[in-house]
């Protein structure tokens, strides 16, 4: 049968009983996800929206930024410098959830709601998608959404949703232009076909796009990812030493899992000589209280029971004296910072 010939015998009401029917379960559940994403900062667990709440969204936010892609790392970083930014991006960000998962539920304005979840989806993979310490959490629930998205975006709502009850009452809406875009009217057999290929293609490159990245195991074997989701990493940069033995050096968190803290419990400087100067456990949290000059206000760098502990993405300037002012020599120097699991960070410093 030739594509005209096709055309001319597609039953549009028949297509749209059988799309919807088939998609219900998609549609319903994908709804539900992001209803349940909004429904709670609003409803539920309000303090997820407050600001001076520990379950505060800004420290999730946060623990994105080290693996954020696409440059949107300092983008994030700039949100986060700015209060009022942040907060109502935030909720910005949980009304559109709120909005798309009550448009997929009640199937109204479908299209629209399936589009709004696709970029929620990329915004999703882009900021958390390397994350997941035992496996990669955020990129199955992008690329699972993202999926779930183009689907029903093509497949409109079907009968049982409100678009299919305005339909029936108003005919006309399913020749409408805006109702075919925004709502559930059915697409023509040549639209069907060719959006369905499309977004097809589109969510499985962006399936194995990202794995490959975060992953590999595609073309080439497994690997950790560019930024770890398990094991913590603090990158230290600009960091001084003067001839008397202050330290002052910036420390980022940089990896790992949001799931736990960090703690490092022992701070050193080593010369060209070897040792110079050291703090640990309470000692180095001695001293760094009251010298911890955080970049954010969310997650950060603090004292704790066993030096200082943070939690992912935490930025902040430290400063450590020794107890008695030392004589360096002119020289190359290193700061080490020790985690608790044994595992050192390191960069220079020069004494002139």
């Amino acid at each position: 049968m030739s594509r005209y010939a096709a055309e001319q015998t597609y039953d549009r009401a028949a297509a749209v009983r059988i799309m919807g029917a088939a998609a219900l379960a998609v549609r319903l559940v994908l709804g539900w996800i992001y209803w349940g994403g909004g429904s709670r900062r609003f409803i539920y667990a309000p303090k997820k929206l407050d600001p001076h709440a520990h379950s505060w969204m800004a420290n999730k936010l946060q623990t994105g930024m080290p693996g954020a892609l696409l440059g949107i790392s300092h983008i994030v970083s700039t949100i986060l410098k700015n209060p009022a930014l942040v907060y109502w991006l935030l909720v910005g960000i949980s009304a559109v959830e709120l909005v798309s998962g009550l448009g997929l539920l009640f199937g109204v304005f479908t299209r629209v709601s399936a589009f709004l979840s696709v970029l929620l989806s990329v915004s999703l993979m882009l900021i958390f998608g390397w994350q997941g310490a035992t496996c990669i959490d955020e990129w199955t629930m992008a690329s699972a959404t993202f999926a779930m998205a183009c689907t029903v975006f093509v497949t409109g709502a079907g009968m049982w949703s409100v678009d299919g009850w305005l339909m029936r009452r108003n005919p006309a809406l399913a020749d409408a232009t805006w109702f075919r875009w925004l709502g559930s009217a059915p697409l023509s057999a040549r639209e069907l076909d060719g959006w369905g290929k499309g977004l097809g293609l589109v969510a499985i490159l962006f399936t194995l796009v990202f794995y490959g990245y975060f992953r590999g195991s595609i073309f080439g074997p497994f690997h950790g990812g560019p930024v770890s989701p398990a094991k913590h990493h603090i990158g230290l940069s600009k960091g001084s030493v003067t001839a008397r033995g202050r330290v002052k050096v910036l420390a980022y968190l940089n990896g790992g899992t949001p799931a736990a803290p960090s703690h490092v419990v022992k701070v050193s400087v080593v010369g060209p000589h070897g040792l110079v100067e050291a703090w640990r456990g309470k000692g180095l949290a001695k001293a760094a209280k009251g010298h911890i000059r955080n970049i954010y206000r969310y997650n950060k760098f603090v004292p704790g029971l066993y030096g200082l502990k943070s939690k992912v993405g935490a930025k902040a300037w430290i400063t450590l004296t020794p107890k008695k002012p030392l004589h360096l020599k002119a020289g190359t120097y290193k700061i080490l910072f020790e985690s608790i699991n044994g595992k050192t960070f390191k960069t220079q410093a020069h004494v002139s």
